[in-house]
């Protein structure tokens, strides 16, 4: 099972409006049934994100990451994203998608897309964590 982490395209012009502060604002993850398609190129507020789950253990609008931390490495001219890893610790659910976004505005249709991971095929659990162990590198990572 493949997992991928795509970029939502218009996150870079919600970075460019100022709409997201990546080291301040609250970021959150949330998790989506396979039910959500997720759309590079058009979503860009957390209103375009349909079909988030519902589960013990799991709360609408998803966990807050923590530890966030922005960062530019000259040698390699690589900016990253990174937080730590994130855990429903008892859970029952199935997720396909988990979305990252921020939080801080006051409504869904402000609340600018980040990313969104694919993890290649349903995962689920019951009565038990269900984690998101993010890259070593960090949940996305551009070279500048």
């Amino acid at each position: 099972m493949a997992v991928t982490t795509t970029m939502y395209g218009l996150f870079m012009s919600s970075l460019a409006n100022k709409e997201i502060d990546l080291d301040t604002d609250t970021i959150k993850v949330m998790l989506c049934t396979s039910a959500y398609t997720p759309n590079q190129d058009t979503h860009q507020y957390k209103s375009s994100v349909t079909n988030e789950i519902t589960g013990t253990g799991y709360t609408a609008g998803g966990a807050t990451l923590a530890s966030v931390t922005v960062g530019y490495t000259t040698g390699t001219n690589t900016f990253k994203f990174d937080a730590a890893d994130t855990q429903w610790a008892t859970s029952t659910l199935t997720a396909r998608y988990a979305v990252v976004y921020d939080a801080s505005p006051g409504s869904d249709a402000t609340r600018p897309l980040i990313c969104y991971v694919d993890f290649g095929a349903d995962v689920s659990t019951t009565a038990g964590p269900f984690d998101i162990i993010w890259n070593a590198a960090g949940i996305f990572t551009g070279t500048v």
